[in-house]
């Protein structure tokens, strides 16, 4: 019997998608319904999503506001969608994603399978020792600026199905309940807390920076990680230039480069004199700058490094307090190693990948907590 639904979307297809959702847990969004509450009635929810999406009806509910504070003391605003919402979300993205992907530049790092912050910081670090000039700058609120029509431009020329071009172009215009319940309908940009809003995100910065400057300026190497970049020059001249012309680029995409987060940086080191007042910058949470290492011979000499930042040095320091762990008896101890270990291990084995030894503050800060 043929099928009586407007789109061919399989089941396995969603519960694929709950299984991914479920991995990587998540608050409730606007109606409240938490991952536990969902589950309760997982295969009644699960139809739900099926069938509405099938035949065309189903309709986004608002993302709920959530605002978190951002290490230069500003909020960043989250918009979590529900349980719901973020299966059929993840049933769309998990369709377009792999096709889209490949057509990603190399040095695209962020929200990508098989890519990560520290292999872009890895290709910094050695760009740096290669390029003497680094142009660093900050967007200011990319995922909230979004041009619709231009990201909805770049979506058709890669996404083929109608049921996902429908969703997609939902998903963007649905509002947002903000934290004071005052409902604000959604006219440009895609909530940083989507499941879907990093790949558009991505997408909408490939064809606006990625491919621009590869065309441009293609002895300019980039790491970008979502909306944090820098690029390599190999002289300050070519820097100049070359900061003003990504200032015009991004102008014509509709997005603003942030005029005090933005800047040139000499990549001093042993073998580069140049009196420059700016030598270090701040990329996914690693400062590079001038700092003492041994050669081969071991011989010491001023290399271009990064290092944990003294920022997240500063957020962890703040995350230790909250543990309190100088009022804790020697039995609660015994439970807190098992709740804050996989913690500790984390930032330890992200931070500690480059010039470890900075990590010694942490560590000597924690034994003074103990």
């Amino acid at each position: 019997m043929a099928s009586t639904k407007s789109f061919d979307i399989s089941k396995q297809l969603v519960w694929n998608a709950y299984k991914r959702v479920k991995a990587n847990k998540g608050a409730a969004g606007v109606d409240r319904v938490s991952l536990s509450a969902f589950e309760q009635n997982l295969k009644g929810n699960l139809y739900k999503i099926w069938n509405r999406m099938s035949s065309g009806s189903y309709m986004p509910p608002a993302v709920q506001q959530v605002n978190i504070p951002k290490k230069d003391g500003g909020i960043r605003s989250l918009g979590v969608p529900t349980v719901s919402d973020r299966v059929a979300q993840m049933v769309v993205k998990m369709l377009i994603e792999p096709d889209i992907d490949r057509c990603f530049h190399t040095d695209s790092y962020g929200y990508r399978p098989g890519k990560s912050a520290l292999q872009a910081v890895d290709k910094t670090r050695q760009r740096c020792w290669r390029m003497d000039w680094v142009v660093e700058f900050d967007i200011k609120g990319a995922f909230d600026n979004i041009d619709h029509a231009l990201l909805m431009k770049a979506v058709r020329h890669h996404v083929k199905e109608p049921w996902a071009l429908l969703y997609i172009e939902r998903w963007l215009k649905a509002p947002t309940l903000t934290v004071d319940s005052t409902l604000v309908p959604r006219t440009q940009g895609t909530p940083q807390g989507g499941v879907i809003s990093p790949l558009l995100m991505n997408l909408f910065m490939h064809y606006a920076f990625d491919v621009w400057i590869s065309k441009t300026s293609p002895k300019c190497p980039f790491a970008r990680y979502a909306d944090d970049v820098v690029v390599h020059c190999h002289s300050e001249a070519q820097a100049n230039y070359l900061l003003r012309a990504i200032e015009v680029r991004l102008k014509v995409c509709k997005l603003t480069m942030h005029p005090t987060k933005s800047k040139i940086v000499y990549c001093k080191d042993s073998n580069r004199p140049l009196a420059y007042p700016i030598k270090a910058f701040t990329f996914l949470g690693f400062t590079f700058r001038p700092r003492k290492a041994n050669n081969k011979e071991g011989k010491l000499f001023t290399s271009f490094l990064p290092a944990v930042s003294n920022e997240a040095l500063k957020s962890m320091r703040s995350r230790i307090r909250t543990w309190r762990l100088s009022v804790r008896t020697p039995s609660t101890l015994v439970e807190l190693s098992r709740l804050y270990n996989p913690i500790l291990r984390g930032w330890f084995q992200y931070y500690g990948c480059f010039y470890p030894t900075q990590m010694r503050k942490l560590a000597d800060y924690l034994e003074l907590r103990l």
